[in-house]
């Protein structure tokens, strides 16, 4: 599959750098450039790409009106956005998560991690996690936002092991990682995370972790996660 790539940033330097970039790689291609996030959201509608790279300060409409935007359309639940920032500590991309976003990278990231990125969140596989988003997530989902009465229902629907890897999900852990701790395959860890989404109606990963934050599947004051028990290794079949 060739992933679809929609750039939007305001500045056209950059702009032409990535495309430069994704143009010059087998498995991508660039179908837009928007320099706002209102052309962003037009284009997204026109050229339905796989993966958004979307800027957050931008004039007219910025890239957080946008993202929310286009992950609330139902027609482009299939376009991902990955923002790209200046700063990996900004505020704004916690926000940018909230709206919908799968995930974010700083501008200072190589060109391999930028293409490993885009590859990423276009297979949905999951929310970019190097130790900034970590630490970004912690601090300003640490006060969980009031969850919705469905949320709060659908929540009742998952079962204990679908819950620990929710939370092991939201720590950062691969699939392969979680099947480890648990004791489990990999393919069984990604069939729970799978069924997680489903119930939680979580349009990706990233999202699945938002969720867990907001709702208190886990803590944010959580640092790591500790060997597994035997009692992890004895639910290992369930």
């Amino acid at each position: 599959m060739t992933i679809r790539v929609l750039l939007a940033d305001d500045q056209a330097l950059l702009r032409g750098t990535f495309r430069m970039l994704f143009d010059s790689t087998d498995d991508m291609e660039t179908v837009g450039e928007a320099s706002n996030g209102q052309e962003a959201l037009e284009l997204a509608r026109a050229e339905r790409p796989h993966v958004v790279l979307m800027d957050i300060r931008m004039p007219e409409m910025d890239g957080l009106d946008a993202t929310r935007l286009i992950s609330e359309s139902e027609d482009l639940s299939g376009v991902k956005v990955l923002i790209l920032t200046t700063f990996e500590d900004d505020e704004h991309v916690a926000e940018a998560l909230r709206a919908g976003a799968s995930g974010f990278l700083g501008k200072g990231a190589r060109p391999e991690e930028l293409l490993d990125a885009v590859r990423t969140i276009a297979a949905g596989e999951a929310l970019l996690s190097p130790s900034a988003t970590r630490a970004l997530i912690k601090r300003f989902l640490a006060q969980p936002d009031p969850c919705s009465a469905d949320v709060h229902e659908r929540l009742e629907c998952l079962t204990r092991r679908e819950r620990d890897v929710v939370g092991l999900a939201a720590l950062g852990l691969s699939n392969d990682q979680i099947a480890e701790h648990l004791f489990v395959s990999p393919l069984t860890a990604k069939t729970h995370v799978n069924r997680a989404m489903t119930k939680l109606a979580a349009r990706d990963r990233a999202q699945l972790v938002v969720i867990a934050y907001q709702c208190g599947l886990v803590s944010p004051a959580t640092e790591s996660v500790g060997p597994a028990t035997e009692s992890g290794r004895s639910q290992a079949s369930e």
